[in-house]
């Protein structure tokens, strides 16, 4: 039985999505992408999940795209332009999903992330890696412009000269050198990489999670360019939405009794 590209699991609100080819540093494939083109959706709308992380088995988080795999079709079958933009644009939406998902996302990073890989992780709200991470953006290397949403999410996390230089060059980051440009938020010992990130997930999967899901909302609209008296509304009436659940009353009652208060997600 040919074992699953994509692995799920699911502890205390958390979901975990797990590209599995390690032999290839879980370069995407087909069988993943139709897995996480099930998946992402799913727990995007699945109340009881609160917090989704990505990772990769083994040594790496993502290298990105199969270029064996690449090389191996170009030689098969032409295929239109047409076609090859369009199946790759389909592919793209998996990023999108994670960026807007009501939820906060993880990316659990050690190894190499590259490419598409590294697209995928700067499409989560926020990074996790081990000292054995390595960053890169790899395109260039291999003759490619770019895809997954690098060019887009890039700038915005490290400022739009150092996402040119990165893009142009290919230059590989040490976790180190990620942390001090804001591309990761947190640096670890590879041996407390999955438990210091699960630890901070299960802290998140416990917190008002539909306060998340109207911050998340208010920070879409900012990058998407929204003016600031556009935000000031979003924000009015964003507010005025989450000051009406009862996860800010239990808030409230707990900060006056001096007590952790216990959010449901109402």
């Amino acid at each position: 039985m040919t074992e699953k590209h994509l692995l799920e699991t699911v502890d205390d609100g958390v979901a975990t999505l797990t590209m599995n080819r390690p032999e290839s540093l879980n370069a995407l494939s087909p069988d993943m992408m139709e897995r996480f083109r099930e998946a992402v959706p799913r727990l995007s709308a699945d109340p009881e999940i609160r917090v989704l992380v990505l990772t990769g088995a083994g040594r790496g988080f993502c290298a990105g795209g199969d270029v064996k795999g690449m090389a191996a079709r170009n030689e098969g079958p032409a295929m239109g332009m047409e076609e090859r933009a369009h199946n790759l644009r389909a592919g793209m939406e998996l990023s999108r999903w994670i960026y807007e998902m009501p939820k906060p996302t993880i990316a659990m990073m050690r190894g190499p992330a590259a490419g598409a890989g590294l697209s995928l992780a700067l499409a989560c709200d926020m990074r996790i890696a081990g000292e054995s991470a390595r960053f890169t953006t790899a395109f260039a290397k291999v003759g490619f412009s770019g895809d997954y949403g690098g060019s887009y999410f890039l700038p915005r996390i490290v400022g739009p000269a150092k996402a040119r230089e990165l893009f142009l060059t290919g230059d590989i980051l040490e976790a180190s050198q990620a942390l001090q440009l804001g591309l990761v938020t947190r640096v670890v010992p590879d041996d407390e990489l999955e438990q210091h990130t699960m630890d901070f997930a299960r802290e998140l999967a416990a917190g008002p999670a539909v306060a998340y899901r109207y911050i998340k909302k208010n920070l879409l609209a900012s990058a998407a360019g929204a003016s600031l008296s556009d935000v000031f509304d979003l924000e009015a009436w964003n507010m005025t939405r989450t000051g009406m659940t009862e996860d800010h009353k239990e808030a409230a009652r707990a900060f006056v009794e001096k007590r952790k208060p216990a959010f449901k997600g109402q």
